[in-house]
């Protein structure tokens, strides 16, 4: 699974001309009576003292899309963000993917390990784009937006994310279908009814469950 971790701590590859996003360097005509960018990620939304990566990842992916709202042309508020806003920001992301995705013209679309290299693009890995979003819908809600309007939980971005994953799947020769846990099957009232029946006709057939109790005779003394 790829992971984007320079893209997370650092955000220079925003400043690259290497986008047909038109991202600038600057918000010199945002309005100050509206925010272009999220609040930053609150001290309260992660535990002090030893964060855990999870909670470090977040900040970072939650830093970066903040980094491009104030990037955006135009400038781009939390408030307007849509799901559009989130697919555009995940296809931008793909300039700095690092996993081989075979076109369907490539001899090696459908190959888990090509023998040889091939000019097929690279793009970001279905795993990696997942995990993020689901880590930036969780940020926004801490951060004080509400479940109703989150835009990474669009229904054209959990679309997005299947039409991904069943394309690389297929170019890549690989699987993402989770295994499921079997499960023991409760025992049904009939079942254990008669599990029940079938003990009991053991035990009529056995001269009952356990030994019988001795009951001591009395004894007959002579006068």
């Amino acid at each position: 699974m790829d992971m984007i971790p320079q893209l997370m701590e650092n955000s220079s590859p925003y400043a690259s001309g290497a986008t047909n996003l038109s991202i600038i360097a600057n918000v010199a005509g945002a309005t100050a009576s509206e925010p272009t960018q999220p609040p930053s990620f609150s001290s309260s939304s992660s535990p002090s003292g030893n964060s855990s990566r999870y909670e470090n990842q977040k900040r970072r992916d939650w830093n970066t899309f903040g980094q491009y709202l104030r990037n955006h042309r135009p400038p781009l508020s939390l408030s307007r963000c849509s799901g559009a806003h989130v697919l555009e920001f995940l296809r931008y992301l793909d300039q700095f993917g690092k996993t081989k995705v075979h076109s369907n013209i490539c001899h090696f679309y459908g190959h888990p390990n090509p023998p040889a290299p091939c000019p097929c693009p690279l793009r970001q890995a279905w795993g990696s784009l997942d995990a993020l979003i689901g880590r930036l819908r969780a940020a926004f809600e801490e951060n004080g937006g509400k479940p109703e309007t989150n835009p990474f939980g669009a229904r054209a971005v959990r679309l997005y994310l299947r039409e991904v994953r069943d394309m690389q799947s297929k170019a890549r020769g690989v699987s993402y279908e989770k295994k499921k846990r079997k499960r023991p099957l409760p025992l049904s009232s009939s079942a254990s009814s008669s599990a029940v029946a079938s003990h009991q006709q053991f035990q009529m057939l056995s001269g009952g469950s356990g030994p019988k109790p001795i009951i001591p005779q009395a004894r007959n003394h002579s006068m």
